[in-house]
């Protein structure tokens, strides 16, 4: 029998973040998750990389609450929010009130303000959707994740959608809001490099279970160039199947 515990978990009264033990989720029968265990620490930034069709953002899915047609044990913080590829903002509704979409309560313009201001567009609370560069209304999004104050933040591939410079300021608004809100971090992405420059973990899903983990002992802010970092990389595309060709010295 499936069990989905959504329990508070603070750094307070423990060091982790999410605790998944046993994780099983089939679709017609077919187990895209497979007895997959993880844990993920308190205030911890942690990237999830893996082929496509191998799990990632269902087992996403799964810790934000999203798919409860699971077996295994789940422990997750009660309050937790996810920021998706697409903005999935509301077109009948002004940016701010797309933040506060889904709150419980009756929550005051003034709390969204707040989010969107720590996100740079408070100067677009009144804006309709529409009128929203990609970079703007995925920054809606993040603010609408941000007013739940989580201590879980699931990210799915939230900059897959951007241009190359706006992809850059958004992954630093991201680390920027991390290293401020203190919160758990999942970042769902297929970017390497992306994975190195913002997390202190990354993880390779394969085969419906987590089949590599490795820390980032890397100084922030980070480069591509930073020593180390090519050693890591090289490390990840070939648990990625990805094997790059060896340059000879001249």
């Amino acid at each position: 029998m499936a069990t989905d515990l959504h329990r508070p978990v603070t750094p307070a009264t423990s060091a982790d973040a999410v605790r998944v033990e046993n994780l099983t989720r089939a679709f017609d029968g077919r187990p895209v998750i497979d007895g997959l265990h993880l844990t993920l620490r308190a205030g911890e930034f942690t990237a999830l990389l893996g082929r496509s069709g191998c799990g990632k953002s269902t087992l996403l899915r799964v810790l934000a609450g999203l798919d409860r047609e699971i077996e295994g044990t789940v422990l997750v913080p009660e309050r937790r929010a996810v920021a998706f590829q697409s903005p999935r903002l509301m077109p009948w509704k002004r940016v701010w009130r797309n933040v506060l979409l889904g709150l419980p309560g009756k929550p005051q313009r003034a709390v969204a303000e707040s989010a969107l201001e720590e996100v740079g567009l408070s100067h677009r609370s009144g804006a309709w959707p529409r009128t929203l560069s990609g970079g703007e209304a995925q920054r809606a999004s993040l603010a609408r994740a941000l007013v739940r104050e989580p201590d879980l933040l699931l990210l799915d591939e939230p900059f897959g959608a951007l241009d190359a410079l706006t992809r850059i300021k958004a992954q630093q608004l991201v680390a920027e809001l991390w290293q401020r809100r203190g919160c758990a971090v999942l970042l769902v992405t297929h970017d390497v490099d992306e994975a190195l420059l913002l997390a202190d973990r990354v993880l390779v899903m394969r085969d419906g279970a987590i089949a590599h983990d490795t820390p980032v002992a890397l100084d922030r802010p980070r480069t591509v160039g930073a020593p180390g970092f090519a050693a890591l990389r090289a490390e990840l595309l070939a648990e990625l199947g990805v094997h790059q060709p060896s340059i000879a010295s001249r």
